[in-house]
């Protein structure tokens, strides 16, 4: 999924925020310098056991509790110090610190602990619903489907994340085997719920729809409605979501039939070589229908035979970079990959993005994987007797 759609805050918000964070986390530990300084020069005369004091209960409120005792340990070195240098041991006034001292790093590192374990608990219960609400929007895609195998892959750019705006699903039909990839435009909830429109007229329409171009209609259709909706509700940033599809149908004849709506064309590899199905005639996304000038869009066919492998993915995989700028290049990685079995292809597919990337994705990816398997094969499999070399 693309990031081109942001908060309200403008791009810049999130690291304006990390710096004030950063600079509040500075503040135990600048307060525990000016002490020192205090103490260290004529200017000692002024009280500041209570500015020491403080260092570890405001270091509790950002820094958790390893920062709160770290900031304890800095309040009390200061404090050893400059009862030192200003020979005021065995006063009321030190142990007076001391003990204050002591009480509040407790109090705080104590406060802090509680607030991460709950908070912890919170995440963890926000994790188990993303999962589940993946489970119901992104599902694995069957592993045999009529005359294919297929296998999906989902990589989150943001670490802890489940779901986002990438969305792909592979259904058996009487008309075939019918397969959806889309990139929603923007993050967010936004995006969640445009993927989930999205993929929710597909698996409806895929069964009743004979035109495949029929079904990608009913999808940009029920997006329209439900930016619509949207908007009467006051959300204006989703009645801008427009979402970039593949819709595929593999029937049982040789070939593949392919409806394009502004996404990333899906590649072919056959006997070692990648060739990528661009489509005849470029399509915008779902959502942009209004710059339709012609005709509302065709099918293409392209030829798929048993042996032939095909790959649909978001623009996530293309788009990765590496340190330099450079672009991770699919085909060239699918072309040393074309031995594999679909699970070893897409587990080294993901190893090299993320070899590419150093392991930090911009995008979110989605692959599905689509192997055309002979007659004889299926017919083995109807039986019970082949096996699926996944």
């Amino acid at each position: 999924m693309r990031a081109a759609l942001r908060s309200p805050s403008g791009p810049g918000a999130g690291g304006h925020h990390q710096v004030l964070f950063v600079l509040a986390e500075c503040v135990p530990f600048a307060i525990a310098l000016l002490v020192l300084v205090i103490e260290l020069t004529p200017a000692h005369v002024i009280y500041t056991g209570p500015l020491l004091v403080a260092t570890p209960a405001l270091a509790a409120v950002t820094m958790g509790p390893g920062g709160t005792l770290a900031a304890a340990g800095v309040a009390v070195a200061v404090s050893v110090v400059t009862a030192t240098h200003n020979n005021a041991w065995g006063g009321q006034q030190v142990y007076t610190n001391f003990l204050a001292l002591f009480l509040v790093s407790t109090a705080g590192y104590l406060t802090s602990r509680a607030a991460r374990t709950r908070r912890d608990s919170e995440l963890n219960q926000v994790r188990r619903i993303a999962t589940a609400a993946q489970e119901v929007l992104l599902r694995p895609v069957p592993a045999r489907l009529g005359p294919v195998r297929a296998a999906s892959l989902y990589l989150a750019a943001e670490t802890g994340a489940q779901i986002g705006g990438d969305l792909y699903d592979a259904v058996q039909t009487r008309y075939g085997v019918r397969l959806i990839v889309g990139d929603v435009r923007g993050k967010g909830l936004p995006a969640v719920r445009a993927a989930a429109v999205v993929l929710g007229a597909f698996r409806e329409a895929v069964h009743y729809e004979e035109d495949l171009v029929e079904v990608v209609n009913h999808c940009g259709a029920a997006l329209r409605r439900d930016a619509a909706l949207a908007s009467a509700g006051g959300e204006d940033a989703y009645q801008e979501a427009f979402v970039t599809a593949l819709v595929a149908q593999i029937p049982d004849g040789p070939d593949i039939e392919l409806v394009n709506r502004g996404h990333p064309a899906p590649l072919l590899l056959r006997n070692g070589a990648v060739r990528s199905l661009q489509p005849s005639s470029p399509l915008p996304p779902l959502g942009l229908e209004e710059f339709i000038t012609g005709p509302p869009g065709r099918m293409d066919s392209y030829p798929f035979a048993p042996g032939d492998r095909l790959l649909l993915h978001t623009d996530g995989v293309v788009e990765a970079r590496d340190r330099d700028r450079g672009f991770f290049d699919l085909p060239e990685a699918m072309a040393t990959m074309h031995g594999h079995t679909r699970t070893a292809f897409l587990e080294a597919l993901r190893q090299a993005l993320l070899h590419h990337t150093q392991g930090s994705l911009a995008d979110d990816v989605a692959l599905v994987l689509v192997d055309r398997v002979a007659a004889g094969e299926r017919r083995e499999d109807g039986h019970g007797h082949g096996r699926d070399a996944s």
